[in-house]
């Protein structure tokens, strides 16, 4: 809890850039410039609110990859390293959904933690979703990054566990024999929060170790999960309407930022 704590302080809010539909992918529209200036936007916008921290996700390549074509990869580096002077709070990546990829994004730009579903088997949207944590925590040492951060999601977005154990058995057994620094509770969906039970159930297993709450965590839930959780990760909540891939709006994030420090008492 340490490292968390030194890392990201009191019950952090990690805040979601969403980066545009890249390079390679169907959705995307032809312009990394754009690409660029969409990120740098909500970037701005979500560090003068004050969030604790930022991840960079690929969120509008659907579908999804579980083996991502170097492209995205390539796109999201560069994207950051134009970015790079500009972020002032502590910042992480995530590939979907491709562990080694996020893990090469974070040596190649310096981030300080990646997000991703590193164990368990899913029947998914992607066809058989199966982890990947030995392969990707021997890969962070080839890299020379041991130091990054690894927030484990142990309940995966779009998809089903093909395995009877509990969600809290699965947590356990992935800071067990996986390694994770922190364990990620998610909804069904991207926007579509994590039970409230569920987050309860797996920090009462886990007292010494940071659970977050990984999805859907909105301005009338906050206050609520941050009285069970270690922090949350927000993308939806920020955006114009409330819609995933819309842009994040300034209002809806001092909105929210200021429900948190009050549950805070800072």
């Amino acid at each position: 809890m340490h490292k968390f704590k030194e890392l990201f302080g009191y019950k952090p809010i990690i805040a979601m850039v969403h980066l545009d539909a890249l390079p390679g992918t169907p959705l995307y529209r032809g312009s990394m410039e754009a690409i660029l200036n969409g990120a740098r936007q909500d970037l701005q916008i979500l560090q003068e609110a004050g969030v604790d921290a930022v991840m960079f996700g690929n969120e509008n390549d659907r579908p999804y990859e579980l083996s991502v074509n170097p492209a995205s990869v390539a796109a999201m580096a560069f994207v950051i390293g134009r970015l790079r002077d500009e972020i002032r709070v502590p910042f992480g990546v995530n590939v979907l959904w491709d562990p080694m990829a996020s893990m090469a994004l974070a040596a190649a730009t310096g981030a300080r933690f990646v997000r991703e579903v590193f164990t368990g088997l899913y029947g998914s949207d992607m066809g058989l979703w199966s982890g990947r944590a030995a392969e990707a925590l021997r890969y962070r040492r080839l890299l020379g990054c041991d130091d990054v951060f690894l927030l484990y999601n142990v309940s995966a977005e779009f998809a089903s566990p093909l395995d009877n154990r509990s969600l809290v058995e699965r947590a356990r057994s992935a800071v067990f024999s996986s390694l994770a620094d922190a364990i990620l509770v998610s909804g069904p969906m991207t926007g579509e929060g994590a039970r409230l039970e569920h987050l309860q159930a797996v920090k009462a297993a886990l007292p010494d170790l940071p659970v977050l709450a990984n999805t859907g965590v909105r301005h009338e839930t906050v206050a609520d999960v941050l009285e069970v959780a270690d922090g949350a990760i927000v993308g939806t909540a920020f955006k114009r309407d409330g819609h995933t891939w819309n842009e994040v709006d300034r209002e809806r994030v001092q909105q929210f930022m200021a429900i948190v420090r009050k549950t805070r008492g800072s």
